[in-house]
C-alpha cells in the first residue's frame, strides 16, 4: 500500500509551526530566519515533500496547463499529433493533460468537465465519432475557455473564442482516387467511415470528384461505410467479395480499414496490386512494413499539433486566428504501382 504523501500541513505540525510560515520558509522568505528555514527544508527532505503546484497555480489565477482531448491513442497518427501538441507546448511555456474518449460522446463530456474542474487554459480536441450533439463544447464557450479543434472539425462551431486546424481531407482523397486512375483502375470501391465525422464526408466527396473529373460514375454498391478497424476493413471485403463483379482497387479512408481488406483479399487469391490496388489514409507507421507496402495520405500530424498549440495560444492573446487546413502529401508505394 503507497504511503500518503507529506503535505504542507504534516510539515508544520511536526515542527509546531503555522503553516504559512513553513510556506514562506520554501519560498526563500526573508521574514523567515535562516534556522527556521533550515529545519524546514531539512524536515521536507526527509519526509520527500513535494508542493502542490496545482494549487500554487491556481492561487496565482494561472495554471500554465492545456487540456487535450483525443478519440484514441491507437496507431500513429494521433500519438504524433500528441507528440507535436507537448513539444509546441513546452516551448511556449505550458504543460498539458491528456485525456482520451475511446470514441464515446458520454466520457468525452466527462473528460471536459474534468479538465474545465482543473482549470486548464485552453483545450485541444479532437471529437469522437460518436458527437453529434455539441452543447458540452458550447458550454465550455460559454465560461469563456478558448478551444481549438483539430483533424476532426465540428463544421460550423465557431466564434471568437475557437479555432480549428485540419488536414484537407477533400484533396487528399482527390488525388488518391486520380493517382488509382491513373494507374488504370477503373472500378474503385470507397471504404468509408460514419457520416457524422466531416472528415469522412469530404474524402467521400473526394472520391467521387475524382470519378467524375475522369468521366466516371460512381457505382453504389462500392461504397461501403464501415468502423475505420481492421476487423470493418475485413468485413468490407467480404462484402465486395459477394459483388457480381470485383473492384479493381480500393480506397480506404484509413490505414488500418485498407489492411484490413487488403488481407481477406489476398488469402482469396487476389494479387496486390496486379488484381486490386490499394491505397490507405494516414501513413501509419506499418504501411512501409506491409507486403506489398501501402500507398497511403500523410496528415502531417505533428504539424498538426504543434499549429494547434499556436492557434491556442494565439486565443489566449486575444487574437482571433482563422482556421487552418494543411495540405496532405500522397506517398506512392507499391499496392498501387501497376508498372
Amino acid at each position: 500500500m503507497s504511503q500518503r504523501r507529506a503535505s504542507l500541513a504534516d510539515l508544520a505540525r511536526t515542527l509546531g509551526l503555522s503553516a504559512s510560515t513553513v510556506s514562506r520558509a520554501l519560498a526563500d522568505h526573508k521574514d523567515v530566519s535562516p534556522a527556521t528555514k533550515a529545519r524546514v527544508r531539512q524536515l521536507a527532505d526527509e519526509l520527500g515533500y513535494q508542493p502542490n503546484q496545482l494549487a500554487a497555480a491556481l492561487r496565482r489565477g494561472r495554471t500554465n496547463t492545456l487540456g487535450v482531448l483525443v478519440p484514441h491513442i491507437r496507431g500513429h497518427f494521433f500519438p504524433l499529433v500528441v507528440h507535436g501538441i507537448a513539444t509546441e507546448a513546452a516551448r511556449l511555456g505550458f504543460n498539458v493533460m491528456m485525456c482520451q474518449s475511446n470514441e464515446d460522446v458520454d466520457q468525452e463530456r466527462r473528460n471536459l468537465d474534468l479538465l474545465m474542474n482543473t482549470q486548464v487554459e485552453g483545450i485541444l480536441v479532437s471529437v469522437a465519432n460518436t458527437t453529434q450533439d455539441t452543447a458540452h463544447f458550447e458550454e465550455v464557450r460559454r465560461q469563456g475557455v478558448p478551444l481549438v479543434f483539430f483533424d476532426r472539425v465540428l463544421e460550423g462551431f465557431g466564434n471568437e473564442q475557437s479555432s480549428a486546424v485540419s488536414i484537407d481531407d477533400y484533396q487528399g482523397a482527390f488525388e488518391a482516387v486520380s493517382h488509382l486512375l491513373a494507374q488504370g483502375c477503373r472500378r474503385i470501391a470507397h471504404l468509408n467511415g460514419p457520416a457524422t465525422l466531416s472528415i469522412h464526408r469530404h474524402r467521400h466527396q473526394g472520391y467521387l470528384d475524382a470519378l467524375q473529373a475522369q468521366g466516371f460514375t460512381a457505382d453504389p454498391a462500392l461504397t461501403i461505410t464501415i468502423d475505420m478497424t481492421q476487423a470493418g476493413g475485413a468485413a468490407a471485403a467480404a462484402q465486395l467479395l459477394a459483388l457480381p463483379a470485383l473492384p479493381d482497387a480500393v480506397f480506404a479512408s484509413t490505414d488500418v480499414a485498407a489492411v484490413g481488406a487488403m488481407q481477406v483479399l489476398k488469402k482469396h487469391g487476389l494479387r496486390v496490386p496486379q488484381d486490386v490496388a490499394f491505397v490507405g489514409f494516414s501513413n501509419e507507421v506499418f504501411t512501409t512494413l506491409t507486403e506489398p507496402a501501402l500507398t497511403s495520405v500523410d496528415q502531417r500530424g505533428e504539424q498538426m499539433g504543434r499549429t494547434a498549440v499556436q492557434l491556442l495560444h494565439q486565443l489566449l492573446q486575444g487574437e482571433t486566428p482563422v482556421p487552418i487546413v494543411l495540405q496532405p502529401e500522397l506517398l506512392v508505394r507499391d499496392s498501387t504501382l501497376r508498372g
